[in-house]
């Protein structure tokens, strides 16, 4: 399970990092140079979502929604410089309920 989470945790930061470099360079006028490593995190990011031992590619879209949603706060805390609020807090915690329903089902 911990490698599971662990897995799903750097491909969250690809697609973050993915999607990350554009909002920059569209918002606040950085270098086009950063489209470039942005294409590669989002590549790694599909490549890292393969990787899941999960039956099903959407089964596997869907247990994912729920880390990254937790990995995006930690984001907007640790890069943004924005405290997430208790509200952001319950709505990862749902996420992440919602998350191992998913991923804790008995094989069928």
């Amino acid at each position: 399970m911990l490698n599971t989470l662990l897995l799903f945790i750097a491909t969250a930061l690809a697609e973050i990092v993915g999607c990350y470099l554009p909002w920059l360079w569209l918002k606040q006028g950085k270098p086009a140079w950063l489209l470039l490593p942005a294409a590669a995190s989002l590549a790694l990011f599909a490549w890292l979502l393969t990787l899941h031992d999960t039956t099903g590619a959407g089964r596997v879209y869907a247990a994912y929604g729920g880390v990254y949603i937790g990995v995006a706060l930690v984001w907007l805390w640790a890069v943004d410089g924005i405290r997430p609020t208790p509200w952001d807090v319950a709505g990862v915690l749902v996420a992440l309920a919602g998350m191992a329903i998913i991923m804790l089902q008995p094989e069928h």
